[in-house]
């Protein structure tokens, strides 16, 4: 009702307008001769401040993208009536009126925005807009339609990446420098609020570093440029038309724009996009430590000059920090020359460097200031994804994922939509026995078979899959890699 309101408007306003303009040129007033008007000079009212948008719009809107997902989910299973609990009809309805009523799955669609980082397909959007087993598709600004394959999600950041094929290079947008962005610099954001189709919107940085309760690495640009759901994942640009940020969340009590949105720094999107195409996931530095932040009487009792760093309260046994030395006690006030003034900082700062290199710490310990060398652990949350979603560089090409089974076998831990594994009925969940001439005992033993199978120049290969009890096998087609 509301747009319909405000679409009528000015409709409104100008009849009246019109009406009284009418008025005042055929009424005569009494008494007094007619004389010819006298020309008024136009005025030329000033524009608004603020750059033109319409060239840097023309230019990147075509690699900004519409991303679908349609994902299956299973059916809340139906509740027995409350008159049939406590009776011998409550056993029956468990049995059979489940079965006559309830629906194995369902399909549920959604919506959000992405853009286009690199030539050859790969596109950019939100963890949360592709979901964890969804079917993703891609319509461009053309309108040409893409199936789209998940290379990757990083759910502590929000970050995706998706690939497409669309047979020729697509038009690629440039990451901009994030932290040169300032506070009142004006921004413009693209994407697909609530299904339109490309919207653009502008406004200014509203705040940068913000803290929204996301996870560890919550480090927002704040903008008042119209964010709406459907936005999600597409990007942010400053006036030269390079992406300073993704849009992600809104702040909203009504579930739209108030001008108060988020977006994740261009840099730290580089750096979980250049990690997911590399491995399919993101690998984080660990150390092993609980941290807490100051205050000035904290910052008294342990001589500290101010209230800035973070606190180590514990450190866990046989951690990368205990290796090192480090205490509780210690206050780290910098890693590898970044200041730290708060535990989010370290956090953000320790999840940067790569498992198994050195850092060296900055430590205020017993008032004295030192520097403490670590090597840095691999973060256990990499090996819990790790376990569920290896490497990407140790799995077949095939659109699968595959996982080590204490039992035997190897688990199927994902299927790519649209993959030949997902056109050949692979679910996750099945367990690989066999492929090709070799028992699957591991993932290894899968990837050097389709490696084999495509040396040899064979058009597919059979793997032997287990699926609730039952084993057969199954023919994939063998694309090229």
């Amino acid at each position: 009702m509301m747009s319909r309101f405000n679409l009528r408007r000015p409709a409104v306003i100008a009849g009246v307008l019109a009406l009284a303009l009418g008025t005042t040129a055929l009424t005569a007033i009494p008494g007094t001769a007619q004389q010819a008007p006298t020309p008024v000079a136009g005025v030329a009212l000033p524009r608004p401040a603020g750059p033109d948008f319409a060239d840097v719009a023309a230019r990147v809107g075509p690699s900004v993208v519409r991303v679908m997902t349609t994902e299956r989910v299973a059916q809340a299973r139906q509740e027995v009536p409350p008159q049939l609990r406590g009776t011998p009809m409550e056993e029956m309805f468990r049995r059979f009126g489940q079965g006559q009523q309830q629906q194995p799955e369902q399909r549920r669609a959604g919506q959000g925005s992405g853009f286009i980082v690199a030539a050859d397909g790969y596109i950019v959007t939100n963890a949360h807009v592709v979901g964890e087993n969804a079917e993703v598709k891609v319509e461009l600004a053309d309108g040409r339609e893409f199936q789209a394959r998940v290379i990757g999600r990083d759910t502590a950041t929000d970050v995706a990446l998706i690939k497409v094929e669309a047979g020729s290079p697509l038009p690629a947008l440039n990451f901009g420098n994030s932290d040169g962005t300032r506070v009142g610099e004006w921004v413009m954001a693209m994407g697909n609020p609530f299904g339109l189709g490309g919207t653009v919107t502008a406004g200014i940085v509203s705040a940068r570093g913000r803290q929204i309760g996301q996870g560890p690495y919550d480090d927002f640009i704040q903008t008042d440029a119209s964010i709406n759901p459907g936005n999600s994942g597409g990007p942010l640009f400053n006036a030269g038309g390079d992406v300073v940020g993704m849009n992600t969340a809104i702040f909203s009590p009504s579930g739209g724009n108030i001008g108060i949105g988020f977006a994740v720094p261009s840099k730290m999107v580089q750096n979980i996009v250049g990690q997911l195409r590399e491995h399919g996931s993101v690998q984080r530095g660990w150390l092993g430590v609980s941290l807490q932040p100051m205050d000035q009487d904290l910052a008294t009792a342990m001589r500290a000059a101010d209230a800035k760093g973070a606190l180590v309260s514990a450190v866990e046994a046989d951690s990368p920090a205990a290796r090192a030395g480090l205490r509780p006690g210690d206050v780290i006030t910098a890693i590898d020359g970044r200041r730290v003034d708060s535990p989010r900082d370290l956090a953000a700062g320790v999840a940067d460097v790569a498992p198994g290199r050195s850092a060296t710490l900055a430590v205020l310990r017993d008032g004295s200031a030192m520097e403490q060398r670590v090597e840095v652990g691999s973060n256990p949350a990499n090996r819990v994804a790790a376990a569920g979603k290896p490497d990407a560089a140790a799995q077949p090409s095939l659109g699968i994922g595959l996982a080590p089974r204490r039992e035997g076998g190897v688990a199927i831990t994902r299927v790519e939509p649209g993959s030949v594994a997902a056109e050949r009925g692979l679910r996750a969940g099945d367990v690989v026995l066999r492929a090709g001439e070799r028992d699957a005992a591991n993932p290894q033993d899968v990837v050097d078979a389709v490696k084999s199978a495509r040396e040899a120049g064979r058009p597919s290969i059979a793997l032997q899959v287990e699926r609730d009890g039952a084993r057969r096998f199954i023919a994939v087609p063998l694309r090229a890699a």
